[in-house]
């Protein structure tokens, strides 16, 4: 990328993006141009190829049978992998978090293969389903806020040996796993249960990317009272006894 451009692509709105995931794409836009950044945004359907030319990739969730031919397609194209080995940034919500994994259960009950990008494996939860507003503190290596954020999953996902969780879990289930960890990230990949959307509720997030994507320690301010405003507005209701 040049110093003053940015390359974001919207991987298949037609198969994943539940609960405004698009709304992520919208913010880390929003955010770069206010920082004078020239962005070329991409929304690439499934039926079309991944470029491997981009420098942020946003994938959203989506229903079990979706999230099956997207896991599908994605492997057959190989588009983002590669993206991925040249050094792209990628940043994945619910069912998208769970693609990027080894494996997940599709909507046949089987074990699907993903692209092993995050060492994860996803499963099936037996209890009660995740779902509620979710305030969780960011591994302290990323210099975040807490995180808020909305989750609604049956998925239970253990994370390997290369896997570092995304954030430590105050209220909410996290990645069910019991351990009190949510979502999971490598150097440039990301994963996360977080719906709401979570670059709304957490513009920082979307600053991350853009900074990893542009090598930067700091980005210029902008005007965050609006996203503060909503992020209190979340955190005070996670908090809220049931």
């Amino acid at each position: 990328m040049s110093d003053n451009s940015l390359r974001l692509v919207w991987i298949y709105p037609d198969l994943l993006s539940t609960y405004g995931d698009q709304g992520n794409a919208l913010v880390v836009e929003r955010r770069a141009r206010q920082r004078g950044l020239d962005v070329q945004r991409l929304d690439v359907r499934s039926d079309q190829q991944i470029p491997t030319s981009g420098d942020i990739y946003l994938i959203g969730g989506g229903e079990d049978r979706p999230q099956r031919l997207a896991s599908e397609r994605l492997i057959r194209d190989g588009g983002l992998s590669r993206a991925v080995s040249n050094g792209a940034i990628v940043f994945s919500v619910c069912a998208g978090y769970q693609i990027l994994g080894h494996e997940f259960i599709n909507d046949l009950g089987e074990r699907q293969e993903g692209l092993g990008l995050l060492d994860v494996v996803s499963t099936r939860g037996e209890g009660e389903r995740c779902v509620g507003d979710v305030l969780a503190d960011i591994d302290p290596q990323l210099g975040l806020p807490p995180l808020t954020g909305f989750e609604n999953h049956q998925g239970v996902t253990h994370l390997g040996a290369t896997a570092r969780p995304f954030a430590k879990v105050r209220f909410g289930k996290g990645n069910g796993v019991g351990d009190g960890y949510e979502g999971a990230y490598n150097d440039t990949v990301f994963g996360t249960y977080m719906h709401g959307p979570v670059m709304a509720r957490n513009p920082h997030i979307a600053d991350l990317l853009i900074k990893l994507a542009l090598d930067v320690n700091a980005l210029p301010p902008v005007e965050d009272r609006w996203y503060e405003a909503l992020r209190q507005e979340r955190i005070a209701a996670a908090t809220q006894p049931a």
